[in-house]
């Protein structure tokens, strides 16, 4: 198992970083930080191989810790999370070793494809051996691939995920009402984001008729 230690100053966005990581085969959250203090202290006293480092922190930023790790002589693997887009603090995140860089907001998805890749490269490097050019590319390639989309201006990732989890926790197709109730939202809200999916290839539409009126939708998940 690949050990996580998720690091961010807002609790409530930590535990969601942290239960998308729980859900991907194969990765453990040990720990939870909420500032670089924390962070520091957790990479010392526990066992850990990556880290989903935020880069605004109360204490110092997310770089100074990647700094830091690397002075203390810590190997641990970094993909930066966090809201901070600048050129200027990419470019010295990637300077300092971390691996990845993922902008918030994001979703549970492309989160998903950046650890699977990693959990690749990170394989395919213990396995020791050589390695042909085109793995080489071919597995840091696909951990810098683009991510999905970014949804349209109005549209919450945590609500398209809590759709995305609805749909692919059923047994069969779902009405919108029934979405609604299992994600805890509005049957137009359920309704708007089924809507987004289906334009996107991730929800099958299907029409189940009744006797009478007119037929209800039916949605179900068809992404991968």
């Amino acid at each position: 198992m690949i050990q996580v230690l998720v690091v961010d100053d807002d609790v409530r966005v930590a535990q969601i970083n942290a239960a998308y990581v729980a859900k991907v085969p194969g990765f453990r959250v040990v720990a939870q930080a909420h500032s670089a203090a924390a962070a520091l202290e957790t990479v010392e006293r526990v066992p850990v191989d990556l880290v989903l480092l935020d880069h605004y922190l109360p204490d110092r930023n997310g770089l100074a810790v990647v700094r830091e790790l690397r002075r203390l002589g810590h190997q641990v693997d970094v993909i930066m999370v966090t809201a901070a887009r600048d050129v200027a603090t990419v470019q010295d995140a990637m300077r300092h070793g971390a691996l990845q860089y993922l902008v918030k907001p994001f979703t549970y998805a492309g989160l998903r494809s950046k650890l699977e890749a990693y959990a690749a490269l990170r394989q395919a490097l213990d396995g020791g051996g050589e390695a042909e050019q085109a793995q080489v590319d071919r597995l840091f390639g696909a951990l810098w691939a683009a991510d999905e989309p970014a949804l349209p201006k109005g549209h919450s990732p945590t609500t398209a995920e809590l759709v995305r989890g609805a749909l692919r926790g059923a047994d069969g197709p779902l009405s919108a009402q029934e979405i609604a109730d299992s994600a805890g939202m509005s049957r137009q809200t359920a309704q708007r984001y089924l809507k987004l999916l289906e334009r996107t290839g991730k929800v099958r539409l299907t029409l189940r008729y009744g006797e009478t009126g007119r037929p209800e939708h039916r949605y179900a998940w068809a992404a991968g």
